[in-house]
């Protein structure tokens, strides 16, 4: 018995032993498994809203923020928007979409880009899924860029809106810059542009901006695009277009994806992103489309089947509730004359901004020339300030945008225009 009690508290001893090394060993393993882990740098974009809501000045001005306003400078929901919503509310579920997304959503949204009566959507020759909005739909087409075609590298313009970098470089696809901006000019470079498209290896892939360039809100004339699209057939390119300004940076749908048809007019076979961020008010729906034009129906019923092979690990499927609300509103008439006659009304405001803050800057008698302002298109202009003198609209007058000097102009208003122009003026008279 004496024995046995013995061997009882030796093994209770040992448990004991192991139970305590095993925590030391646990709490020192997982203290040390983030200890490497260093705080990201801030987004350029997303900090400049965080530093403008700390500052408690009443007469601060945010253009920095890539998201309408109207002349209040409140954010808004188009009308359209909120009927569709009504009529969704309590008459749909909420079951998981297929892995490719809503079909009817699709099928409006490719009509957008390609053309209502296009031979590509009655050959069934586009691959088209549903999307994260078109920061997904990038990142979705680079995977598949990276898994079939993975010796390839794009094309990227500079400048670029940022998170492109981002994109391609966590798909692996290594980038090289190619010449867009000409900071004197404040306009195209196309010469260069066009130099290095020929330039190029044969068979790259190039990033294009459909329409409303970010951040410079400079895009080609429909005759430079025909000489771009002629170049890349030469030398055998693959465009990826981004179009997230449809219809938001003319007001007319059809001529903000002539570049696009263009192409297509050309022969090319091309891919897509889209979003209904912008031109529809859905920021936070997070709805969008990546296309991909194809030889023939068996290659686009197979490239559809690897896009949503891709999606599958990253999210599975997409979220159901923007996508009922874009094909509510593109699927009914009413609905959509209304659309397009809200997405025009906030083109026609941002166009109208930018003929303000040019006149007020004349007015003040700034030996710049401001013409750029409005010669460009879209949400952003390219100011050409220097990222000292954006230091010192924001320190001095409160003012906040990226250090770039791209304005948005969405967060320009009749109340405020006066104060920014006179800022701009101060900071840059003396250049």
């Amino acid at each position: 018995m004496a024995a046995r009690t013995a061997l009882s508290d030796s093994r209770r001893q040992v448990v004991k032993t192991m139970i305590s090394f095993g925590a030391r060993s646990m709490s020192s393993s997982s203290s040390s498994w983030w200890r490497s882990v260093e705080p990201a740098a801030k987004d350029p974009i997303l900090g400049v809203t965080e530093a403008f809501l700390a500052d408690p000045t009443p007469t601060k001005v945010n253009v920095g923020v890539g998201a309408y306003r109207d002349d209040n400078g409140k954010p808004v929901v188009l009308e359209c928007v909120r009927e569709a919503e009504r009529r969704i509310a309590g008459n749909k579920n909420m079951e998981y979409l297929p892995m490719g997304g809503s079909l009817k959503m699709i099928e409006e949204t490719v009509k957008l880009a390609y053309g209502e009566d296009s031979d590509l959507i009655k050959d069934k020759r586009i691959a088209a899924v549903q999307a994260l909005s078109g920061t997904g739909a990038c990142r979705l087409f680079a995977d598949f860029q990276k898994r079939f075609s993975p010796d390839s590298q794009i094309f990227i313009p500079v400048p670029t809106w940022s998170n492109h970098h981002n994109i391609w470089r966590d798909a692996h696809v290594p980038q090289r810059p190619y010449h867009y901006y000409h900071p004197q000019s404040r306009g195209l470079d196309f010469s260069a542009l066009m130099d290095d498209i020929k330039n190029a290896p044969s068979g790259s892939f190039f990033l294009l901006h459909a329409c409303a360039h970010n951040p410079t809100g400079v895009d080609p004339t429909e005759e430079q695009w025909r000489e771009i699209s002629y170049q890349f057939k030469v030398k055998g390119h693959f465009a990826f277009f981004d179009m997230a300004y449809q219809g938001f940076a003319s007001g007319d749908t059809v001529r903000d994806a002539k570049s696009i048809r263009i192409f297509l007019e050309d022969g090319h076979l091309i891919g897509c992103a889209q979003s209904y961020a912008k031109n529809m008010g859905l920021y936070g729906q997070r709805v969008g489309c990546l296309s991909v034009v194809c030889e023939d129906e068996k290659q686009a019923i197979a490239v559809k089947s690897q896009l949503q092979q891709l999606a599958r690990p990253m999210y599975s499927n997409p979220p159901v509730h923007g996508a009922l609300i874009v094909s509510t509103i593109l699927d009914d008439p009413d609905l959509k004359k209304l659309w397009l006659k809200e997405v025009k009304g906030m083109a026609d405001r941002i166009i109208g901004m930018r003929t303000a803050l040019r006149e007020n800057l004349e007015k003040l008698g700034s030996p710049l020339s401001w013409e750029h302002i409005t010669k460009q298109i879209g949400m952003f202009c390219f100011s050409g300030m220097t990222p000292e003198q954006v230091d010192r609209l924001t320190s001095e007058f409160h003012i906040y945008l990226t250090r770039n000097g791209r304005i948005s102009m969405a967060g320009i208003t009749t109340g405020n225009v006066g104060y920014l122009a006179n800022a701009i003026h101060e900071v840059t008279k003396s250049t």
